[in-house]
């Protein structure tokens, strides 16, 4: 009798331990019994429209000191996650070099085209195997810039066994810039 006692005050001793436990988890996250003390809806509405017409006008000055946009993410209000899904503005796209691009196409005319998208500025090829060579390679251009220069170019090569070192992509890169220099040329003729 006194076994079924003493595990009866151990059970109710792990029950109250349980409660005030649960008690206390639940009273932190609700912030106390007498309700929350933050401030009305109204207010928070308004701060927060507030804070974003702030921002927007941030966004708006260092437009207008640039004169130019100069990425589409930085900035931009987003309320929900089907937002990323909706389409681009017009100040979203890159503009792209027309020589660079040309100029790419032209030195890797020998890779069978995948993607090919102007309004970002991104190739990609699949497998090809240049004339004389015996190795096959793919490659994803990104043209970042409208102007003709290095920085605006980045080539990057692989094989099926890896990416290729980087002097063989730089003389890839050469090859196209070179191309591109004498596209600009002959255009600048006619």
């Amino acid at each position: 009798m006194t076994k079924m006692r003493d595990r009866q005050g151990q059970m109710r001793a792990l029950v109250n331990i349980t409660l005030i436990v649960g008690l206390c988890a639940v009273s932190a996250c609700g912030g106390g019994f007498r309700g929350s003390k933050s401030a009305p809806r109204s207010e928070r509405i308004a701060s927060a429209e507030a804070a974003r017409a702030a921002a927007d006008q941030r966004r708006e000055d260092r437009i207008a000191q640039n004169d130019r946009y100069d990425d589409g993410f930085s900035g931009v209000e987003r309320e929900t996650i089907w937002d990323a899904f909706k389409p681009t503005k017009a100040e979203q796209i890159v503009q792209v070099n027309r020589y660079l691009w040309t100029a790419t196409l032209d030195v890797l005319d020998f890779l069978p085209l995948q993607t090919v998208e102007p309004y970002t500025g991104v190739i990609v090829t699949g497998y090809g195997t240049p004339p004389g060579g015996g190795r096959a390679y793919r490659a994803t251009v990104h043209i970042k810039d409208p102007a003709l220069d290095a920085r605006s170019l980045n080539v990057s090569l692989q094989t099926r066994n890896g990416p290729v070192s980087a002097s063989t992509a730089r003389a890839i890169e050469d090859a196209i810039l070179s191309r591109a220099r004498q596209l600009r040329i002959a255009d600048r003729k006619l």
